[in-house]
């Protein structure tokens, strides 16, 4: 499984909004690494933040 998938998993799984800090922790990725992923699943429009600095996937 590649990285951007695992990351795309967490936000699947997470039951409420979380911080970027938790998917480094919950990955093991490194946060240089999340922060493109988070980037990149931000601008495909799958996920969104509900309030600042937090992330869940976009129902």
């Amino acid at each position: 499984m590649d990285n951007y998938q695992k990351v795309l998993e967490f936000f699947e799984q997470a039951q409420e909004p979380v911080r970027a800090g938790a998917v480094v922790e919950a990955t093991g990725l490194d946060r240089k690494e999340v922060d493109k992923i988070m980037a990149q699943l931000k601008k495909e429009g799958k996920i969104e933040s509900p309030k600042r600095c937090f992330w869940e996937i976009k129902k």
